[in-house]
């Protein structure tokens, strides 16, 4: 299948009297075309298809459906018919009023396009480069970035659960791929077994010997394979049987399969461990004592300048047990890729590390505001003794000087550690000579055979760090600081109004594309209600502060409030 780009795309005549009888104020789908004469152009796509071929449907008219789609909340059904039914859809498509539309089955064909290559961040790229030379989003703003939790397509189980669902579905792609390979293998109590999605619970009865016999018959299965179907063994389904069976048994020295857990052949860590044979990629974590969820973490980044509307420039699908700081390096790439580079990033303290905010500053000239990890010290903690910050480091002379004056006898390093978010550390040393005979010990280190050592980044890095947290202590830090709470609102936006949260398909992949094209769609809602050259409406005060003002009373302002 080729594509063969339409020339002067117009929206035909009648097309344009009808929506506007019947829409004099516009549509959203309408203002895609009025505004950016419609987001996509064949030739954007030109080379995701090949150049011999019969000729195909337009992508540019299957991707704004697809983002069409995520606005209006669409079923693959309900977004083909709306193009066969809606007429601002047909004015957004540029399309006559009695084309037909297409099969509903295009637009998954066209998704799976989208999973290739990264060609999902591509759309964006497409999406924010029309918005670009729109004047709708610039360069060098002030933006920020938060994260939240996504829930994977796919049950929770409980490891039985697990281990029986994982030999059901190896049985189920087997017999419809390969019925023969079950010749001689499958018995009547395997039907009882496996025969529908399993339902045990979290007390089931019997436990010990339902694991022992499930543990069995996944071994029998897998050693019945190997010897008389060896090719069988490369499906999807049966691959996951056998991770499955690895991350939840081992085999004693007498060659018997016995069921792992903390104490007994011990567990992999989640970041590993597989909780669906489903979907492969998602991951079991928690945050705090309350969130707990199998799935993905989706960050979010916007704009946040004053006097401009906020628009979506990344969204970024990871593990759930991935870090925050391992996803802002990625971000950074991605903007100045784009050509949105902002000037300051606002993000909390799950992103920011003295690494990261030297490395965006250095290869990207954005200024990361957050605040940093605390002193894991325990004088600093406690506020008693001598803290870091009482040493006096000179770099010059690779020497440390305590409260004391006394200078310290050996300067380590710098370390390299064993996080890519650390910085490396330098380590100071002072002797037991030194230590033991000051009067001022217990202020210093509280072990009586050894001496005090004082850790340390780099100069560039401390230098960093004294000046990121003495900016921290300024009321200008914290009112510059303030708008970041804003994206908790995007957030609500995406997960409640979108449906974000929960993931429409299985894989981080089709994950990830979901958030892009549900990302393009708060774009477009969002631009399409803003008035041309206005900025957002502030926020009305409620009755009660409007009592409160009328007695002179003080309240707190809202970061987006009348003034």
């Amino acid at each position: 299948m080729s594509v063969r780009p339409r020339i002067a795309v117009e929206v035909p005549e009648l097309t344009v009297r009808m929506a506007r009888a019947s829409n004099p104020r516009g549509t959203t789908a309408m203002w895609v075309r009025d505004r950016l004469d419609g987001l996509w152009r064949d030739e954007d796509f030109a080379d995701w298809y090949p150049r011999d071929g019969r000729p195909g449907l337009s992508p540019a008219q299957l991707a704004t459906v697809s983002v069409l789609q995520f606005l209006f909340g669409l079923s693959d059904r309900d977004a083909a018919e709306a193009v066969r039914c809606r007429i601002d859809f047909k004015y957004a498509l540029g399309l006559e009023l009695d084309d037909p539309g297409f099969h509903h089955s295009v637009l998954t064909d066209f998704r799976d396009r989208l999973l290739q290559d990264g060609r999902a961040d591509r759309l964006l790229d497409l999406a924010l480069a029309r918005l670009k030379e729109s004047g709708l989003v610039r360069e060098r703003t002030a933006q920020r970035t938060d994260s939240t939790h996504v829930l994977a397509a796919v049950r929770d189980l409980t490891r039985l659960e697990l281990v029986t669902e994982a030999v059901r579905a190896a049985l189920e792609e087997l017999a419809r791929t390969a019925g023969h390979a079950l010749n001689g293998l499958v018995a009547e109590d395997w039907g009882r077994r496996y025969g529908r999605p399993v339902r045990l619970g979290k007390n089931p009865t019997r436990p010990k010997t339902r694991i022992n016999t499930t543990g069995a018959d996944t071994r029998r299965l897998l050693e019945h394979l190997s010897q008389n179907h060896p090719g069988l063994l490369a499906g999807p389904q049966v691959q996951a049987l056998r991770q499955v069976l690895v991350q939840n048994y081992y085999w004693d020295p007498a060659g018997r399969l016995r069921w792992r857990d903390d104490d007994d052949g011990g567990l992999p860590p989640s970041a590993n461990r597989i909780v669906s044979p489903y979907d492969l990629t998602a991951r079991y974590a928690r945050r705090g004592q309350v969130t707990r969820w199998s799935g993905f973490l989706a960050h979010v980044t916007e704009t946040c300048s004053d006097g401009q509307p906020n628009v979506i420039t990344d969204v970024a699908t990871m593990p759930a047990t991935s870090a925050d700081t391992e996803v802002l390096p990625g971000i950074h790439t991605r903007l100045e890729r784009r050509g949105l580079r902002p000037g300051q990033h606002l993000v909390d303290g799950g992103y920011t590390s003295l690494v990261h905010l030297e490395q965006a500053e250095r290869e990207h000239r954005i200024t990361v505001v957050g605040p940093l990890p605390g002193n894991p010290t325990h004088q600093h903690r406690r506020g008693e003794g001598f803290a870091r910050d009482d040493f006096r480091i000179d770099f010059d002379h690779q020497e440390v000087t305590c409260p004391q004056g006394q200078v310290s006898a050996g300067w380590h390093g710098p370390y390299p550690t064993s996080s890519p978010t650390a910085a490396p550390l330098i380590v100071a040393r002072f002797t037991k000579s030194q230590c033991q005979p000051c009067p001022a010990r217990a202020k210093c280190t509280t072990s009586r055979d050894s001496a005090r050592t004082v850790g340390f980044p780099p100069r560039e890095l401390l230098e960093l760090q004294r000046r990121n947290r003495a900016e921290q202590q300024e009321p200008a830090w914290h009112k510059r600081y303030a708008v970041r709470s804003g994206i908790e609102g995007t957030i609500c936006e995406f997960a409640h109004g979108h449906g974000m949260r929960h993931c429409r398909y299985r894989g981080q992949a089709k994950a990830h594309l979901q958030h892009v094209l549900t990302a393009i769609a708060v774009n477009i809602e969002r631009l399409s209600q803003q008035p041309p050259g206005e900025s957002a409406p502030p926020r009305p005060s409620t009755a009660f502060q409007d009592y409160l003002d009328q007695q002179s009373i003080p309240r707190l302002r809202s970061w987006r409030a009348v003034s």
